[in-house]
Order: structure tokens, then C-alpha cells, then sequence
């Protein structure tokens, strides 16, 4: 059994793994940047090691150094970062210390988008048109043009929505091409690239698989992840409420047939678009994922735990039939940027924040109130994960939280959350990858700024500055200080 496991991450996840390891009676380490050192994991955390510059946690001599001062057992990766390179679970595993995930064989083989699209293809399962990896942009510019626009630019070393573009004309290709390839660089230390079709409408649906070493593939749910803002998820539920049981039992399938012929191990999604009645494989992602705790809501099982579980060397002590899918779980992530600027990254202070206390909601979160939050990383807060005997009370339970927040810092979406989970198109589960596009376009129309007398006992009571923007994108609070104002 493992005593101490260092946590190769930050923020919220780094934070979620923390608690997971406390419940073990497991030791936590982690790692933490100059600009970081004030954050909640760094807090919680029974070991931490400063690593300096802002980059650092892409840094993997750094880490394993660190990991052999404290005499760790195992190395949790999160996701993002290293999570996904091949490269660093070799150098942990050679280093005698266990990766918390697939083996780097593994990695090499479903973690790469394009081997992953042959094997699934050479098993039957549906694949949208797509290339090998490619780095010249020559060879890019041919393979869109072979393929036809519309197309996505998909970085091959990583997912969650970095170095994804989509491409609808010719215009600008070569500065797109460069800037996909760069922020695959900055993400995933790899710079390939494969160009897919774009398929429309469509569904994202994804599927959470364990599996341990004796052959035990289970599926813990399918996930649907279609509410998307520059290609990254927003919003997640479980189920999905566009399946039928056939449609779902032929996914499942789709999905364990890929795993096991990869000989995978450990935590996996296997990603899918529904369009039509079809499915469409696009990629495993082969790691933990940020949405995975709706799929821990409905099912009841800590995935984190599983993934520590099979990593020590143990049989899976379920089966798939103790696997029973109870209710329904929505997720919303709290992110600072800008909806009505492209979603634009803001960076900033938190002046306050207090997250509210509702049953039958969780919140994982990375900020607290005074934390900075920093242009080097993703800028989600925290994510709000309801749960509800079904999807009306989940989604019902998630509102009331999200508008309990109170909320003083740089621009949010967390009107915009509100307002998507509001929609008459969420209402009716009618949800697609364009849908965030088109319910933009109305949310654009709301006038959100503050009344004056609102301002000024803000100004008064948190002594902000003339240059704080007084929208209600940037503060949450009006619903709490009302009394004060309108006794």
C-alpha cells in the first residue's frame, strides 16, 4: 500500500486529490510555483516543495528530483501538463516510483489521437475522417485541403480543449496552423498535430472506463460534455440524456473493445460525437478528467480511490453489475473569463469569494478569497457538482448554488452558467457542441450593469478602485447585500 504519493499538479485537482489520499491515510506531497504559494492545495497539503517559475510543473527532471527527496510511493499526474505524456510515466516508472494511471506503453498508444483513431477504426468502431500526426505545415495545409472545411486542428499529445481550432475558410490558415502547434507546445511539451473533420450537429458524449491489471474493464457512465465555449467544456451531466438503453449498451461496447485491445489499466474516457443516431469515435483520454465527479455522484464509487486502488497492484473488488447509476449530476465550471469577449482569460484578485453550503451539492475549488489568479494557467475557480433524484432537481439544486455564490473578483461566467442552465434548450436536454454559440447571442442582450447606489456601498464596504469594472460579470453579491441597502 502506498504512504506517501506526490501530486504532479495544482489547484483544484491537486486539492481534490489531496482529500482522497487524507480518506487513505496516505501522505500527500505537492509541488507549488512562486505565484502559486498562496493557493488552498499548497495549504492542505502535508508535504509541499516550491518549484519556482511558473512553468515548472511541465518541468519533469525537476519532479522527480523532488519526488526522490520525500521518498515517495507514487506520483499522481491530475490532468493537464504531464498527465498525458508518455515520456514522464517512463521516466517515474524507471525512477522505481508508480504512475497513478496507464502504463506509458499505453499512453503511447491511446493517448496519441492518431494510433488511437487506427485501432479503433481496425475494430470497427466509426471514426470521423482524419490524419496521422503531423508537425510541417505543409503537410497540415494538404491534409486540410484533402479533407475538406470544415475541420478541427486537434493537438495529439493532450486534450481538454488546448491547441483545438476549428476552421471554417482558408483565410489566416497559416497563422492558425501556428498558433494550435504553439499552444500544444505550452501545454503538452508537443507540438503535433492531426486535422479531423468537423462533424455538425453533434453530441459529445464520453465514457468513464477503470481497468486493472487482471483483465477487469468497468464502465462507471457515460458523460455528456456538449456545452462547450473554444472547444472545452463548461458544463457536464450524467447521464446523457439523449441515450436510449440500446444506444448506450452499443457505446459501452465501443468503448471496453477499444480498452482492452490496448491492454489499458487504470482511469480512461473514451470520447465520442452522437450525431444522427451515430457515433463517432474521437480520442482516450488517458487520465482523470476535470468532469469526473458526476460520474462519482450517480455511481457512488471514488474514481480517484480506483485509480490508487489498481495502481498499488489490486484486483477491482466490483463488478459491473454493482455498478448502479442512481439519479442524475450536473457540473458547472466557474471560470474567470470574459463570455462576452470571446471568453476571453482574466487574471486578477479575488477580493471575495464564498461558496455556498447546499445538500446534495459539491464544490471542488482551487481559489479562496485574496488568492491571485495568474495569465500562466487555466483559469477555472472551482467547478459546482449538484445531484438530484433527476436531472430537473440537479439542474434546479445547481442554479441555487451558483446564485448563492458570493462573488467579488475579476470577470466570471457565472451569469452566463446561470443563464445556459436556464435555457429552454438545457431544459429540454437539447444541447449540441454549437449550442454555447447561439445562447450567447441572447445573453449579450442583458444590461448587467450595477445601480448606482449598488456601486457606491461596494466601493464603501470592499474600498474598490475607479477602475473596477462594476458589472454584475464581475460581482455576485446583490441578492446578499439587498437588506442592507433596501431595509
Amino acid at each position: 500500500m502506498f504512504k506517501r504519493v506526490l501530486i504532479a499538479n495544482r489547484g483544484e485537482i491537486a486539492l481534490r486529490i489531496i482529500r482522497t489520499l487524507r480518506v487513505l491515510g496516505i501522505e500527500s506531497v505537492v509541488i507549488y510555483s512562486d505565484i502559486d504559494k498562496n493557493l488552498p492545495f499548497v495549504k492542505y497539503a502535508d508535504y509541499s516543495e516550491n518549484i519556482g517559475e511558473p512553468l515548472a510543473y511541465l518541468n519533469i527532471e525537476k519532479i522527480i528530483d523532488i519526488a526522490k527527496k520525500f521518498n515517495v510511493d507514487a506520483i499522481h499526474p491530475g490532468y493537464g501538463f504531464l498527465s498525458e505524456n508518455s515520456k514522464f510515466a517512463k521516466i517515474v516508472e524507471e525512477n522505481g516510483i508508480k504512475f497513478i494511471g496507464p502504463s506509458y506503453k499505453a499512453i503511447e498508444l491511446l493517448g496519441d489521437k492518431a494510433n488511437a483513431k487506427k485501432i479503433a477504426k481496425d475494430l470497427g468502431v466509426p471514426i470521423a475522417e482524419s490524419s496521422p500526426d503531423l508537425r510541417e505545415l505543409g503537410e497540415i495545409k494538404n491534409y486540410i485541403k484533402k479533407i475538406g472545411i470544415p475541420v478541427l486542428l486537434k493537438a495529439s499529445a493532450g486534450g481538454g480543449g488546448k491547441g483545438m481550432k476549428k476552421i471554417t475558410s482558408f483565410e489566416n490558415l497559416d497563422e492558425i496552423i501556428l498558433s494550435a502547434q504553439r499552444e500544444a507546445i505550452n501545454n503538452f511539451s508537443d507540438d503535433r498535430i492531426i486535422v479531423e473533420k468537423y462533424i455538425y450537429p453533434a453530441r459529445h458524449i464520453e465514457v468513464q472506463i477503470i481497468a486493472d491489471n487482471y483483465g477487469n474493464v468497468l464502465v462507471f457512465g457515460e458523460r455528456e460534455c456538449s456545452i462547450q465555449r473554444r472547444h472545452q467544456k463548461i458544463i457536464e451531466e450524467a447521464l446523457s440524456p439523449a441515450l436510449n438503453d440500446d444506444e448506450r449498451k452499443k457505446l459501452y461496447e465501443y468503448s471496453k473493445k477499444i480498452i482492452k485491445h490496448a491492454n489499458y489499466t487504470n482511469a480512461g474516457t473514451v470520447e465520442f460525437l452522437y450525431s444522427n443516431g451515430e457515433f463517432y469515435f474521437l480520442e482516450v483520454n488517458s487520465r482523470i478528467q476535470v468532469e469526473h465527479p458526476v460520474s462519482e455522484m450517480i455511481s457512488g464509487y471514488d474514481l480517484i480511490a480506483l485509480q490508487i486502488l489498481v495502481s498499488e497492484g489490486k484486483k477491482l473488488n466490483i463488478n459491473q453489475e454493482d455498478i448502479k447509476f442512481r439519479g442524475h449530476s450536473i457540473e458547472a465550471r466557474l471560470y474567470a473569463e470574459d463570455p462576452l469577449n470571446n471568453f476571453f482569460p482574466q487574471t486578477g484578485k479575488i477580493e471575495k469569494i464564498d461558496y455556498p453550503i447546499i445538500p446534495n451539492v459539491r464544490i471542488d475549488y482551487g481559489y479562496i478569497s485574496g488568492n491571485e489568479i495568474s495569465p500562466f494557467y487555466d483559469p477555472m475557480i472551482a467547478k459546482f457538482i449538484s445531484y438530484g433524484e433527476n436531472r430537473e432537481v440537479a439542474r434546479k439544486r445547481l442554479i441555487q448554488a451558483l446564485k448563492e455564490t458570493i462573488y467579488l473578483g475579476p470577470i466570471n461566467n457565472l451569469e452566463f452558467l446561470i443563464f445556459i442552465l436556464e435555457s429552454k434548450d438545457f431544459i429540454e436536454g437539447q444541447t449540441y457542441t454549437h449550442t454555447v454559440e447561439n445562447l450567447l447571442k441572447n445573453f449579450s442582450l442583458i444590461d448587467r450593469k450595477l445601480p448606482n447606489e449598488i456601486v457606491e456601498f461596494l466601493s464603501k464596504e470592499f474600498l474598490l478602485t475607479s477602475k473596477t469594472t462594476k458589472t454584475k460579470n464581475q460581482i455576485n453579491i446583490l441578492d446578499n447585500i439587498k437588506p442592507k441597502i433596501y431595509p
